[in-house]
């Protein structure tokens, strides 16, 4: 049997950015777990993708796990949940490192069911199914522990009040939370859904952008604690091994702050 029968399309595209990375730039970033994975992804699912969107996709996970792993060195027990978890494998690179931590994977049933059959059940992580905007999945949670609420390439599919409203029931539900997200700026939006749309993905569409973190922080009730862009490391350590195009891209995204990471606190 297919291990990802029946799983949408969409879950694939940061899967195959790990893939494509860890064999061009392991220096870089490196995802073993994704690699082994490869042997089962269907033919189309590298479908339009770039050098850039490789990047832009892997270096996300990069500049995360780096703020996951400065999270969890400051507390002898915490949680990590890890919002719309899809096929994410940051458990497989981390987890080692991070011996105090309880980890949480939240999504849709169907993608739960997925996660069950390709990574099986592991020590110290659950898997939740449910709508992550329902939060019922919080009641399986000890909110009373230090919680980072990990959202990757999630928010940009809602509308900017339902990702308020979201952080604000974080925020009363989580009172020694954190989270790290990441966002486009609403310029750099506009050429996203163009490659999208490009790629015949009409259908993932984004409508969630941020120009000013501490602005929006300030919306949700919240502090920002970090803003930091994409792509410094990558640039400093592949330079001319990218293309011209990826090269030319990520300073222009660096240049005006086209794509973040944003890390806010709840108290």
């Amino acid at each position: 049997m297919h291990k990802f029968e029946g799983v949408a399309n969409t879950l694939f595209v940061p899967l195959v950015a790990r893939i494509n990375v860890s064999k061009r730039f392991p220096e870089y970033f490196f995802d073993s777990k994704a690699l082994e994975l490869e042997a089962f992804l269907p033919q189309s699912a590298d479908q339009g993708s770039s050098e850039y969107s490789h990047l832009a996709s892997a270096a996300r996970s990069y500049n995360m796990d780096k703020m996951v792993t400065g999270f969890a060195g400051k507390h002898k027990s915490c949680n990590l949940v890890y919002l719309g978890a899809g096929l994410d494998t940051a458990y497989d690179r981390l987890n080692g490192k991070l011996t105090s931590v309880q980890w949480y994977q939240v999504d849709l049933p169907e993608v739960i069911r997925a996660r069950e059959m390709v990574f099986g059940l592991r020590a110290r992580e659950i898997l939740i199914p449910g709508d992550m905007f329902r939060m019922g999945w919080t009641k399986t949670i000890d909110s009373s522990l230090p919680t980072l609420l990990v959202a990757a390439g999630i928010f940009q599919y809602f509308h900017e009040e339902e990702v308020v409203a979201f952080i604000k029931d974080c925020k009363r539900l989580f009172p020694k939370g954190e989270m790290i997200f990441d966002a486009t700026s609403k310029s750099g939006l506009r050429f996203t859904n163009w490659f999208i749309k490009r790629t015949g993905n009409a259908d993932a569409v984004m409508y969630f952008g941020i120009d000013d973190g501490k602005s929006f922080a300030g919306q949700c009730g919240v502090k920002l604690l970090e803003e930091r862009t994409f792509f410094p490391d990558a640039l400093a350590m592949l330079g001319k091994r990218l293309g011209l195009i990826t090269r030319l891209s990520m300073k222009v995204a660096e240049k005006k702050k086209q794509v973040l990471v944003l890390h806010l606190a709840f108290y």
